[in-house]
């Protein structure tokens, strides 16, 4: 029997220190949190919270201004260790899973945040940077912006730019729109007889 997949588009938002200005030890913290999750291509749960930092747990205004995030907003969210506990969830029927994320940055900074927080990583699963992608997919020579690729073909992003519920869906919608498209050029229609045969032509010549 074939085991059931799981897609997990996740999308951080995270801490950004102020514009040069040099802060000790300073490392990107997760402050919020998007989680779309698809079981043989259903939606089965969409996850939103914001995450207090750690270690630096002050937003600076550079952060608050680009992400349109409030220091309220962080400081009633998950801590890490909470966050850790909701991403183990996800393991607990074994399905098999891929993460699916639009760059490699949000992995990056899960690691780096539990090994902060001396948790261990809490996902098994595949890993797909769904930005590289893209990029193979359509010979792009750099690697392209999460909602100017969903322009690209055409539609609009869901929601809000840079909140992370909204980036998780619509990397979810560029997934299935590449996926649709990799079918279509995998899978060509065969070919009927009728479309290598010309039957009037044929009929003609025995009229």
């Amino acid at each position: 029997m074939r085991a059931r997949r799981q897609h997990l588009f996740i999308d951080f938002e995270f801490t950004m220190p102020e514009r040069n200005v040099r802060m000790k030890d300073f490392f990107a913290e997760i402050i919020e949190v998007g989680i779309v999750a698809v079981v043989d291509d259903q939606v089965t749960e969409q996850f939103s919270s914001f995450v207090t930092p750690l270690k630096f747990p002050r937003l600076s205004e550079r952060c608050k201004s680009f992400l349109h995030i409030s220091q309220q907003q962080v400081d009633k969210g998950l801590s890490i260790f909470e966050l850790v506990k909701k991403l183990e969830q996800f393991n607990k029927n074994n399905y098999e899973t891929t993460i699916v994320t639009w760059g490699n940055m949000d992995m990056k900074v899960l690691r780096q945040n539990c090994v902060k927080a001396g948790v261990a990583f809490p996902l098994k699963a595949a890993e797909l940077d769904l930005s590289m992608e893209y990029k193979r997919f359509f010979g792009d020579q750099n690697q392209t912006g999460l909602w100017k690729a969903v322009q690209e073909y055409g539609k609009e992003g869901t929601g809000r730019h840079h909140r992370a519920l909204d980036d998780a869906l619509t990397t979810f919608n560029i997934f299935r729109l590449v996926e649709k498209d990799k079918r279509y050029l995998e899978k060509p229609e065969p070919t009927t007889i009728g479309d290598r045969v010309d039957f009037s032509k044929l009929l003609n010549e025995f009229a």
